[in-house]
């Protein structure tokens, strides 16, 4: 055996002693470092990209469903002059029954952003708040928009178009307007609180005080806290300040940004 060839010999046998050894320990590992990417990948999408791309359909959905009822108050509006605000009166209250699911308001609040107007479905399932369509649910047991009494409803703050992300961020006299296909109804934000999930005598018609009899137009806003979190409950609440038919048309510190929608 030439000196080379022994050499050589020798140069593989080092090499086979320095290369690693796979170890069971070794491999689980990877496993787990390659899982956690994918997890942080799926939270990402799941907490951002498709919490954009839903919150655009629930803003674009809501649009279709204002713009519908300006369009019907155009058409039986006709020639006729809009009414007097001297003359609205008290405020229009549907309670027609509803079916689960049946989006019957559209909620927007400047603000959560130009974009933030959302339908309201009657119900606070999955299939309301997590939906394409939706994204905001009213408790069935509460009152309706303009009535006397406690108009609740709830939505997500992350994830499945976050209707009530910047909710935190509300500040005194803030409006919350409400439409329906009789008309607007303009809240005001009044204060906040922060409960446990089972303190669900927020819902109540006087808030807290489920034996007293209501004499105040409230709208409770309800979502979890803090975010990213089930922690706890944030509570917005909002006293009505005015209503108009919707043969008046939007408010007029949003009617431009409302004759957008239909665009």
């Amino acid at each position: 055996m030439s000196e080379i060839q022994a050499d050589g010999r020798r140069a593989r046998r080092s090499s086979e002693r320095r290369r690693p050894r796979v170890s069971v320990v070794g491999v689980l590992g990877e496993l787990l470092l390659t899982a956690g990417a994918l997890i942080l990948l799926f939270l990402g999408w799941q907490l951002w990209w498709n919490d954009a791309i839903m919150a655009g359909q629930q803003s674009s959905a809501a649009s279709e469903l204002s713009s519908e009822w300006q369009q019907q108050a155009s058409e039986t509006q006709g020639t006729t002059p809009p009414p007097d605000p001297a003359d609205y009166g008290e405020p229009v209250v549907n309670t027609s029954e509803l079916a689960d699911g049946e989006a019957f308001a559209v909620m927007y609040v400047p603000r959560f952003g130009e974009d933030s107007q959302r339908n309201i479905a009657e119900g606070y399932g999955l299939d309301v708040l997590n939906s394409f369509d939706l994204g905001v649910g009213h408790y069935p047991q509460t009152q309706r928009p303009g009535e006397v009494g406690n108009f609740a409803i709830a939505a997500h703050r992350s994830a499945y178009g976050g209707g009530m992300h910047e909710i935190e961020q509300l500040q005194l006299g803030d409006a919350i307007y409400i439409q329906t296909k009789d008309g607007w109804y303009t809240y005001r934000f009044r204060d906040f609180e922060y409960v446990t999930p089972e303190t669900v005598d927020v819902l109540a018609p006087v808030p807290h005080h489920p034996d007293l009899a209501p004499t105040d137009r409230i709208v409770t806003l309800t979502s979890c806290n803090p975010l990213y979190s089930t922690a706890e409950r944030i509570i917005a609440y909002g006293v009505l300040e005015s209503w108009q038919p919707a043969s008046a048309g939007a408010p007029a510190e949003i009617a431009s940004i409302v004759a957008t929608w239909g665009s």
